[in-house]
């Protein structure tokens, strides 16, 4: 079978991104593009590309939900025993993409992705819809299941055993803060001369700023 979709294009004509228009923490600049993606009132402005890489170097990725970012990096919940949990378990590093393409943005970060501290995690839990609570019993994420209705079952067989109370924490649920040392914003441009600025961290705690060409 065939897909053409080579006649779907068009410019990028809505903003230009200059040096003079970024602050000089990566970080700053991630905050400040975030609160104009949220007021743009594009959906799910917080989601996010995670790739990871199992052991025999086979990239995968999936779309999270950010939670939380400060001077430490950007935060994510999962379950631990998922695909991402293992591999970033073997493998730290990690990269996240912001593909706010409705704003002809977007943000490409590269880090190490290190778990959260059990208090942490609990903090975030508990701040969570009682569903929500009961759907991370109920699913043991990226393992194989034969139906949508035995899901259900899990679900339902949760919501019966915390009737009462307080859901406590799973054992197998946490989340990872990733630390960039590298981060890049992209804005698009006509003829494809898009802009991009790099962001790197030297060993003094400093950022350096790189145009790139598109």
């Amino acid at each position: 079978m065939e897909l053409k979709l080579d006649d779907f294009r068009r410019e990028y004509t809505q903003a230009g991104l200059h040096r003079t228009d970024l602050a000089e923490n990566p970080l700053e600049q991630f905050r400040q593009w975030m609160e104009q993606t949220i007021k743009s009132g594009i959906p799910d402005p917080n989601a996010m590309t995670v790739a990871t890489v199992d052991p025999s170097g086979q990239p995968s990725q999936r779309i999270v939900l950010l939670k939380h970012l400060d001077d430490r990096g950007f935060v994510f919940y999962t379950n631990l025993n998922s695909r991402k949990a293992q591999e970033l378990n073997q493998n730290p590093k990690v990269s996240l993409h912001f593909p706010w393409y409705f704003l002809e943005r977007q943000v490409k970060v590269c880090g190490i992705a290190e778990p959260l501290t059990k208090g942490e995690v609990f903090k975030y839990f508990i701040s969570r819809p009682r569903e929500s609570q009961l759907g991370a019993w109920a699913s043991q994420q990226s393992r194989p299941i034969s139906s949508r209705a035995l899901l259900m079952q899990q679900f339902e067989a949760m919501k019966n055993k915390f009737s009462k109370g307080e859901i406590p924490l799973p054992d197998f649920w946490g989340g990872f803060r990733v630390k960039p040392h590298q981060i890049e914003f992209w804005q698009g441009g006509p003829h494809r001369l898009h802009d991009r600025f790099q962001y790197s961290l030297q060993e003094d705690g400093t950022w350096t700023i790189t145009r790139l060409e598109p």
